[in-house]
């Protein structure tokens, strides 16, 4: 078998990781009492063009609905992984679509990189806090803690959850 540079280090894939993180995340919210369902489905559009697009988690009781990362910088240099980056731009897109008055997060990853002295969420949010939608949160999860911080952006303060 070939060997796979890009395999998340300890997953039998890298979809599996991300569908392992999207429990964690929604176990995550169950204990901060907010009940999501995987795969929340969505009309999401601009003016009278509409699709459905399936957020990782929501609610329509809630009205909320969360994205999830899961991703690292990479190794061993710890350089920012470009293509993943695109990723977490194309999720603002997708909140900045939907209905306003839903509660709109992105959910990931804490990865910390002592070479940059900063994790991935705070790269992401100080390079692109021009493509990050108002009302936006991004919530960075500490996977050992089990603790989620909200992240400072550009139309929120840092505060814990």
């Amino acid at each position: 078998m070939e060997k796979n540079d890009f395999q998340r280090i300890g997953s039998t894939s890298n979809a599996k990781a991300g569908s392992d993180f999207e429990l964690s995340a929604k176990e995550f919210f169950r204990t901060e009492g907010i009940n999501l369902q995987q795969n929340f489905t969505l009309r999401i559009g601009i003016e009278e063009i509409q699709k459905d697009h399936a957020f990782d988690l929501g609610s329509e009781h809630e009205k909320i609905i969360v994205e999830c990362k899961s991703h690292k910088w990479t190794h061993p240099n710890d350089n920012v992984p470009s293509a993943k980056m695109t990723v977490w731009n194309e999720a603002m897109y997708y909140f900045l679509l939907a209905p306003i008055e839903y509660r709109k997060i992105l959910f990931v990853l804490k990865d910390y990189s002592p070479k940059r002295k900063e994790t991935l969420a705070e790269y992401f949010v100080r390079t692109n806090k021009h493509l990050i939608p108002k009302g936006v949160e991004i919530i960075e999860y500490d996977e050992a803690e089990k603790i989620g911080k909200r992240i400072d952006g550009p139309r929120f303060p840092v505060e814990a959850l």
